[in-house]
């Protein structure tokens, strides 16, 4: 029996995964950093390479040497690194690493050195996110560095890329001022006399809204998932992740009766309260004490009281609840279940912050449709 659980759908990976292949001629890397959103990333990246993604992303390299470690051997990304890390395991691994400097560069052609084979590189520009990428007055340092490299016979150059700020906005006008940016640095790039395989720009938004930015390689994560980086749209997709617990207690309190710490939430009437065995240590916002959404007996209902550390109380009214009977947190909605969008609304943060909230946590993940 189970207290408390995250599910994860890998059919609904997978089917979104086979959706967002169906809308573009690019390959797809499926992004399964932050242990794939919190939904697992070992599970999910072999849900998404069964659907046709041919790609993976990851920030860390970490990250990207776990993948490797499980025996997936599909070419992987790493893209967040910072000085001094081993590069060279990266690299005997066949991981593709990227670079936004001449330094970090100079870290990869070393690594290449000590293993005596040339490093997979991708090269990323700034086209506005202002985050990482090299700015443009740094990018033909860069250019000229990584073509010297090459020369060398120490790195392939395998891709060149940019990250989007304001694509999950349609129509803003930051987005074609990106585009035309990163044009302009793949026009360099050939004048540097440098031929990437492939040229990638588009995340999740951009994979569903605006396929002149699909170039050879999309790069969809939040959508793998079922989610919509788009408010208000759904686009088809199917959420993955159910978050759930099982009552611990009820109990009956009559009007007038404060609720968990700080009485921040008080009965109006004779009620039942009801014990849900989560809190934010298993990834529940606090922020969500007095407006968190819950499916509990038949009805959506509201968090009441502040959110602790392992359990939060719902009142029920005079609805029949007892010890054992579901809550669900939040689902696909299938059923009229809050979903992850309506947590994201109540709390005031988005869907990648609740998600990867509720699976990178003490609840076990159960996983359905999983392949043997």
């Amino acid at each position: 029996m189970w207290q408390a659980e995250v599910r994860v759908d890998l059919d609904a990976i997978r089917e979104n995964v086979a959706r967002l292949r169906s809308g573009t001629s690019a390959e797809l890397m499926a992004v399964v950093k932050a242990d794939g959103y919190g939904h697992g990333m070992l599970p999910a990246a072999r849900a998404a390479l069964d659907a046709g993604a041919t790609w993976l992303g990851v920030c860390t390299l970490d990250e990207a040497l776990t993948l490797r470690r499980a025996g997936i051997t599909a070419p992987v990304l790493a893209w967040l690194l910072s000085p001094g890390l081993p590069l060279h395991e990266g690299v005997a691994a066949d991981v593709d690493l990227s670079a936004a400097s001449v330094n970090q560069l100079d870290e990869m052609t070393a690594a290449a050195r000590r293993v005596e084979r040339p490093v997979r590189l991708h090269l990323k520009i700034d086209t506005g996110l202002s985050r990482n990428g090299a700015t443009v007055a740094d990018w033909p340092a860069l250019l000229e560095a990584a073509a010297k490299a090459q020369a060398d016979g120490l790195v392939e150059l395998v891709g060149v890329w940019s990250h989007f700020a304001y694509a999950d906005s349609p129509g803003h006008p930051t987005i074609d001022r990106q585009i035309t940016v990163f044009h302009e640095g793949l026009d360099m790039v050939e004048r540097a006399g440098l031929r990437p395989r492939y040229r990638h720009l588009a995340n999740s938004a951009a994979t569903l809204t605006r396929p002149d930015t699909h170039f050879d390689l999309v790069r969809p994560g939040l959508a793998v998932y079922g989610l919509s980086p788009v408010p208000g749209e759904r686009y088809g997709l199917r959420p993955a992740m159910t978050a759930r617990a099982r009552v611990t207690l009820t109990k009956r309190v009559p009007a007038g009766t404060g609720v968990s710490y700080g009485h921040t939430y008080t009965t109006d009437r004779e009620t039942t309260l009801a014990l849900v065995p989560v809190g934010y240590a298993d990834g529940v916002p606090r922020h969500a004490s007095n407006t968190g959404p819950v499916r509990l007996a038949g009805r959506n209902r509201t968090i009441a009281g502040r959110v602790c550390m392992d359990q939060i109380m719902i009142d029920c009214g005079d609805d029949p609840v007892a010890a054992g009977d579901v809550a669900v947190l939040f689902g696909s909605g299938a059923d009229g279940e809050p979903t992850a969008d309506d947590w994201a609304e109540a709390v005031g943060t988005i869907n990648y912050e609740i998600v990867t909230r509720f699976g990178g946590c003490r609840v076990a993940r159960v996983y359905d449709g999983e392949r043997t």
